[in-house]
């Protein structure tokens, strides 16, 4: 891991709010390492909120690793809030260093004895046991980066420079997002519907074909967005195409995409590494996630499958396929 000197400059009180919000978000309202409830600290360039007991051990590991702060006005720079934001709170840095937490394997609860939560911690962080073992993340200002140790890529790999160039490109990559299937959609005429799906991210709108009388349709059908450096989730909605009237809605979803991206970006050129999990969006309160959803390279290509529950919609479930597609360099 690498740091960033602490500067003394107070943000501003826009910045301050943000950070206010961003703290209320999803699992970023417990510790991202114990789950205990309402954390009162973060570390600045993990990019995670984290309660009083874990900020003990997180301090044993040197600022070089985590950056405690605690989450209090006077305490924050301008860069430090930005980090914050960069990576987005827990979800996000727990979908790069519990990509591969062994299954079954127990985190500490709130509870836990510190000799379990510094085991844990120092396990997650410092020898980032749950990365891929010849990976090691450097943490920067921008995104979490990677280099490889084998001695295979070791003429292609560098360890990131403390300093990183300013991007001024407006896309970041392309998405390809494949719709796969419905599965048990709503019914929405007599006894079945005319489902198709419409898919929005920013102003790119797609819309797939409609299958007429099929509550299980299957489309299989790929659409293609550029994804700007500022991008929000990835949007869907699912119609029944109706003849002489307006089209009913048959629920909706939300895919967020940070996951994906941040792990595309952390593991550099997918054509350099075999297949692996890099990263996991993990299922909970605030999606529509049926389950985790793993992000793997797959022959070169980094994919991510996504099973997600319809909203606002007695029923209904919809399967994708997203690809990312790095811009050429």
């Amino acid at each position: 891991m690498s740091s960033r000197y602490y500067r003394s400059e107070k943000p501003a009180s826009g910045k301050m709010r943000k950070l206010k919000e961003l703290m209320l978000k999803g699992d970023n309202r417990i510790c991202a390492d114990c789950s205990a409830p309402d954390p009162k600290w973060a570390s600045a360039n993990i990019g995670v909120f984290i309660c009083l007991k874990c900020s003990d051990v997180h301090r044993t590991l040197g600022t070089d690793i985590s950056k405690v702060l605690p989450l209090t006005l006077e305490e924050w720079s301008e860069s430090d809030i930005d980090s914050m934001f960069e990576v987005g709170g827990n979800t996000y840095a727990n979908s790069i260093y519990e990509a591969f937490l062994p299954k079954g394997y127990r985190k500490p609860k709130p509870d836990s004895s510190n000799e379990e939560r510094s085991k844990f911690i120092r396990s997650k962080y410092e020898s980032q046991d749950f990365l891929k073992p010849s990976l090691r993340i450097v943490s920067s200002k921008i995104s979490f980066r990677t280099y490889e140790s084998s001695r295979d890529l070791d003429h292609k790999h560098q360890p990131c420079s403390s300093k990183k160039t300013e991007d001024t490109r407006e896309f970041i990559g392309e998405l390809k997002v494949k719709v796969i299937r419905g599965i048990n959609l709503a019914v929405r005429d007599l006894l079945t519907s005319d489902p198709y799906v419409i898919l929005n991210l920013g102003r790119q709108k797609v819309q797939t074909t409609v299958k007429n009388s099929n509550l299980n349709p299957v489309w299989n059908e790929e659409f293609k967005f550029t994804v700007p450096q500022r991008y929000g989730a990835l949007k869907l909605q699912v119609y029944d195409h109706d003849m002489f009237s307006a089209d009913d809605i048959m629920g909706e979803a939300e895919v967020d995409l940070q996951p994906m991206i941040t792990a595309a970006l952390a593991f550099g050129d997918p054509e350099l590494l075999g297949n692996m999990q890099i990263g996991r969006w993990f299922k909970t309160n605030d999606n529509a996630l049926i389950k985790d959803s793993f992000i793997n390279i797959v022959d070169g290509k980094v994919k991510q499958e996504v099973h997600l529950k319809l909203q606002n919609v007695e029923r209904g479930e919809i399967e994708l396929e997203l690809e990312w597609i790095p811009v050429d360099e």
